[in-house]
């Protein structure tokens, strides 16, 4: 595997090796293990999942995920087009468009959008948005674990769609299904923009017993659920969905507020997967 290391202008590391634990990190791991949620109970979240969501967007309403304005730093492939040029744009799991308004805020006029999420509640927040614009946007519900997408969105229309955490949300045995759904909806070309949670990201080491549903996939206390992907699963996923890999690498930043005196390591996932042209 490589181990090369690169940073961006802002401090982000992309690094192809695995976080190195400290004994205290094993430990904290060990010590999830001795009350690991019944199955019952993890079958109850599945099946309880679109109200967990609900439930968080009805709470947070569209004050908890900061708007994405990191995005056409990270991914040039938002900007690498002629003005003129349509592109059509679908952000997998838009929770309350924390992706899709700050690109509309920038300008890409020559973007049409797409938005689906999993939560009602969520999607009616979108259309609330002051920038919310029905002859440039469409926003609806959709379960990414099914194909119900294909009722809003024809199958090979898109050129750019983005999984910016969601998957981890999703229970490791759908993945497939959400990978060949992104595949079927992109046109021959078509690039999936992805970043997620990464094995050993410091919410996955603070998780106390009790929170563990199988191996790094937990319950947060509002019931939702995230995953802690390492960047070989996600090649695989994505490979055998039929994608070339452009990009898929670890991210540690920091994430800091002098103000409260926080400074916290973190890790992501970011890929860039290419459906291959005709």
């Amino acid at each position: 595997m490589e181990t090369d290391t690169e940073v961006d202008g802002n401090g982000d590391i992309f690094i192809h090796r695995l976080k190195e634990l400290t004994d205290d990190e094993k430990l904290r791991l060990e010590q999830q293990n001795s009350r690991i949620i019944p199955e019952a109970k993890a079958a109850k979240l599945e099946r309880e999942a679109r109200r967990h969501w609900d439930i968080f967007y009805k709470r947070n309403e569209t004050k908890f995920f900061r708007d994405r304005h990191w995005t056409t730093r990270e991914f040039q492939e938002l900007i690498n087009f002629e003005p003129d040029q349509r592109i059509v744009f679908l952000e997998l799991g838009c929770g309350v468009g924390n992706m899709i308004f700050p690109l509309v805020e920038e300008g890409f006029t020559n973007f049409y959008f797409y938005a689906c999420d999993f939560s009602p509640r969520a999607v009616e927040f979108v259309k609330s948005n002051k920038l919310y614009d029905e002859n440039r946007m469409k926003a609806f519900c959709a379960d990414l674990t099914t194909d119900d997408l294909f009722e809003n969105v024809q199958e090979e229309s898109v050129d750019l769609a983005s999984l910016i955490f969601v998957l981890s949300a999703i229970h490791p045995s759908m993945w497939s299904q959400v990978a060949k759904v992104a595949f079927k909806v992109l046109k021959p070309g078509g690039v999936v923009l992805f970043r997620d949670y990464g094995r050993y990201d410091m919410a996955q080491l603070r998780f106390k017993p009790g929170h563990k549903i199988s191996e790094n996939f937990y319950m947060r206390q509002d019931g939702t659920r995230s995953y802690y992907f390492t960047e070989d699963e996600l090649a695989k996923l994505f490979t055998e969905a039929g994608f070339e890999i452009i990009m898929n690498t670890y991210v540690q930043r920091r994430t800091v507020n002098f103000k409260e005196g926080i400074d916290v390591p973190r890790i992501f996932v970011q890929g860039k997967y290419k459906k291959p042209a005709n």
